[in-house]
């Protein structure tokens, strides 16, 4: 494992900063589609996994149907979540992510312009409004990622999940797909600042929960049954 490094944090928000701008400047344009963001998200993730050495091993990906729409819902334990989720699986995703990181300059409009998320928690009518965009997102045939933890573990440790996620699988009929994230915080801890070379991180996917069995409860057991699920299966590859 390589020492820490300001530098090369420096490097990778660099080379994120610089994609954010292409991509402000080619929605103001009208240029921008899906197509474009997906490319550059794909180009983007190996260049952050390749200059930080990091060494991703796929654990199930036979659990992962092409032909399936996911709501994808993982541990959260590094800003290298992120280009290590798209590493691995593909640029068909989009994720959904709280206000403040949507306020951060360009990086914020840039997100708002490829189809990322916001979730204000805070604002109700907001909050609603973002999970309508979230259905007409899988609808599409987009996979929607959530962080269920809501923020980068501290530790380690897997915390409590918060509901949303589950809310929408349910009321869009669509399977959730449980991943497992372990050794991202070895590159970069939660609030740290200098990235380290060489972490071996472990993506792990596991079985779907399809929707079937908890639609069939009350729509409350159900959600929280779903969502218990979900937490034992990430835990179990942690």
């Amino acid at each position: 494992m390589g020492s820490g490094s300001l530098l090369l944090s420096a490097r990778n928000a660099a080379a994120t900063l610089a994609l954010s701008a292409r991509t402000v400047a080619d929605n103001a344009r009208g240029r921008l589609t899906k197509e474009i963001c997906d490319a550059r998200l794909d180009v983007w993730a190996r260049d952050l996994v390749r200059r930080t050495h990091i060494e991703v091993e796929v654990v199930g990906r036979e659990h992962l149907d092409p032909t399936r729409t996911y709501v994808m819902v993982s541990n959260h334990q590094s800003f290298y979540d992120v280009p290590v989720v798209y590493y691995a699986l593909g640029p068909n995703i989009r994720m959904v992510g709280k206000k403040e990181l949507f306020d951060v300059p360009l990086f914020g409009p840039a997100m708002r312009s490829a189809g990322f998320i916001e979730v204000d928690r805070g604002d109700h009518a907001r909050a609603v409004a973002s999970m309508a965009r979230a259905k007409d997102l899988l609808a599409s045939g987009t996979h929607l990622w959530l962080a269920p933890e809501g923020t980068r573990s501290e530790d380690g440790a897997l915390g409590p999940f918060k509901k949303g996620a589950f809310v929408v699988a349910l009321e869009t009929k669509s399977p959730v797909l449980p991943v497992s994230l372990r050794g991202t915080r070895e590159a970069l801890v939660a609030r740290g600042l200098r990235s380290r070379r060489g972490a071996r991180v472990v993506v792990t996917i596991h079985p779907a929960l399809g929707p079937e069995p908890y639609a069939s409860m009350p729509p409350k057991p159900g959600r929280d049954a779903l969502l218990e699920d979900a937490r034992a299966s990430i835990a179990r590859a942690l």
